[in-house]
C-alpha cells in the first residue's frame, strides 16, 4: 500500500530548534491558526484563545522566556541569530473551561504545527515557559492559563528519527549538528485486540 501524501508530512515532522531569520507572510500563519480552531473541542466548548507574535521586537522578548532541549542544554538550544521568528501561545479562557482543557490543545497544537509543515515551517512546542513573565510582557488577563508556545521559523537544522534502543529515548546531536530523537518501535508500543500475548 502506497503512504499518502499527508501520512508523508506526519512522518516528517520534527521539533526543530535553529532558525532561519526569514519572515512569514501573515496569511499564512493565520491558515495554520486556523486549522487549530477547527480541531476537535471537548463538549465543543473550544476554550482556547491564540496570541500570535511576530513583531521582531516583542519575538525577541520572548525568547528568553523559555527552556529549550533539556537533554543537551546548551547545545540544543536556538544559536545567536538561529531564533524563532515567532511564537504561538496558546491560552485557556477560563471563564469557559478551568480544567480538563488538555485534550484539546493536543489537537489543536498538533494541527497548527502540521499546518505549518505544509507551508515548510518548522516548530517547537515548549512547556518550560516563565508565564508571569510572558504575562507581564504581553498583558495577558488574570483569566487566560498560559498553557504552552509554539515556535517557529522556516528550519535551519536537520533532525532525523532513530529506533530507541533499549528503552532510552533521549534526543542528541552528532558531530555535524544533526537532531537524533529516537523513538519507539512500533511493536513496542502496539497491541492487537489484546495486551496478552
Amino acid at each position: 500500500m502506497a503512504i499518502n501524501e499527508f501520512i508523508k508530512l506526519i512522518r516528517s515532522r520534527r521539533t526543530i530548534r535553529q532558525f532561519k531569520q526569514d519572515e512569514i507572510p501573515l496569511e499564512i500563519l493565520k491558515e495554520c491558526v486556523e486549522s487549530a480552531r477547527l480541531a476537535p473541542s471537548a463538549s465543543n466548548l473550544q476554550p482556547i484563545k491564540y496570541l500570535l507574535i511576530t513583531d521582531r521586537e516583542k519575538v525577541k522578548r520572548v525568547f528568553p522566556l523559555l527552556r529549550w532541549a533539556a537533554y543537551i542544554t546548551p547545545r540544543g538550544n536556538p544559536e545567536k541569530g538561529k531564533e524563532p521568528v515567532g511564537y504561538l501561545v496558546i491560552l485557556i479562557d477560563k471563564n469557559i473551561r478551568s480544567k480538563g482543557y488538555e485534550y484539546d490543545v493536543g489537537a489543536a497544537v498538533e494541527n497548527f504545527i502540521l499546518s505549518a509543515l505544509s507551508y515548510g515551517i518548522a516548530t517547537c512546542w515548549l512547556l518550560s515557559v516563565d508565564r508571569e513573565k510572558l504575562r507581564e510582557e504581553f498583558q495577558i488577563p488574570e483569566n487566560f492559563i498560559i498553557d504552552t508556545v509554539v515556535a517557529f521559523g522556516y528550519p535551519a537544522e536537520t533532525s532525523v528519527i532513530e529506533e530507541s534502543k533499549d528503552g532510552n529515548i533521549k534526543y542528541w546531536k552528532d558531530e555535524k549538528d544533526v537532531f537524533h530523537v529516537p523513538k519507539r518501535p512500533l511493536e513496542e508500543i502496539l497491541f492487537i485486540n489484546s495486551m496478552k500475548g
